[in-house]
C-alpha cells in the first residue's frame, strides 16, 4: 500500500521576490500576502506623497494591489518587484489627483524661484528640555509628517522617494518620468522648505515617519486577500 504524500509547507518568508511571484502564478495566493508585507510601508509612503492623506493612501494601495494581481503575468523581472509596484502605485495615485483637477502644472513649479512655496511653520517645542523621551520623539515626527504634507506634491514624492525610501536618483527619475537634473532641483527645494519649517532637527526620527507596521499593515493586507477570494470565487 502507497503511503500518502506529505505536502511539505511553503516558507514563504525565505523567498526572495521572484520566487514569491512564482509562487502567485502557480495559484499560492498566500504568496502575496507576503509580497504586500515586505512592500506595505515604501508603497503607502509614496503614494501618501502623492494624495496627501492617511485613508486615500490606503485605497490607493488596494486598488494598486489588486491590478498588481490581475497583471502579475506581464512582470518579466526587467526591474525591482518593488519598482514594478511603485510604478503601478504611482499611476493609481496620480490618476485620483487627476479626478481631483487640483494639480499645478509641474513646468510651472519647476520653473518658480525658491521662494514661492511656503511651509507651514512649527514652532520648536522640545529644543534641550528632554531630547530622550520617546514622546517628543512621536510629536516631532508628528511635525515632521505635517511639514511634508505641505509641500507642493512634486516636492513632496521626490522627497519622499529620496529622504525617506533612499531610492536613487535614477529609479526616482525613471519612476516619476522626469530628467535626474529635475529631482535634485526638486530635492534641493523641498530641504530648503523644511529646513525653514523644522531647522533641521528631526533627522534622527526620519526612518519612523508615515509608519506602515502593525493595524494597518494587516488592514489592508487583508482587505486585499478577502477581495482576491471573492474575485477567484466568482469565476
Amino acid at each position: 500500500m502507497t503511503s500518502p504524500v506529505r505536502l511539505v509547507p511553503v516558507d514563504y518568508a525565505a523567498l526572495d521576490d521572484n520566487a514569491l511571484v512564482a509562487q502567485v502564478r502557480s495559484g499560492q495566493r498566500e504568496a502575496f500576502r507576503h509580497i504586500m508585507q515586505r512592500c506595505n510601508q515604501r508603497l503607502f509612503r509614496i503614494a501618501r506623497s502623492v494624495v496627501g492623506e492617511d485613508a486615500e493612501a490606503e485605497d490607493v494601495l488596494q486598488e494598486s494591489y489588486m491590478r498588481a494581481y490581475n497583471k502579475l503575468d506581464t512582470f518579466r523581472g526587467d526591474s525591482t518587484l518593488l519598482t514594478w509596484l511603485t510604478s503601478i502605485v504611482l499611476n493609481e495615485a496620480r490618476g485620483r489627483l487627476r479626478k481631483r483637477h487640483t494639480m499645478v502644472g509641474l513646468e510651472q513649479i519647476d520653473a518658480a524661484p525658491d521662494d514661492t512655496h511656503h511651509v507651514i511653520r512649527f514652532p520648536s517645542k522640545f529644543g534641550n528640555e528632554d531630547p530622550a523621551v520617546s514622546a517628543a520623539r512621536a510629536q516631532i515626527r508628528h511635525l515632521l509628517e505635517h511639514a511634508i504634507d505641505e509641500l507642493p506634491e512634486a516636492f513632496r514624492t521626490v522627497y519622499v522617494m529620496r529622504e525617506i525610501e533612499e531610492c536613487t536618483v535614477e529609479e526616482t527619475a525613471t519612476l516619476l518620468a522626469i530628467k535626474p537634473e529635475t529631482v535634485k532641483t526638486r530635492l534641493h527645494r523641498a530641504r530648503r522648505l523644511l529646513r525653514t519649517s523644522l531647522q533641521g532637527t528631526l533627522a534622527v526620527t526620519m526612518s519612523e515617519a508615515f509608519p506602515f507596521m502593525g493595524q494597518r499593515c494587516a488592514r489592508v493586507t487583508e482587505a486585499v486577500m478577502a477581495r482576491l477570494d471573492l474575485q477567484v470565487g466568482a469565476r
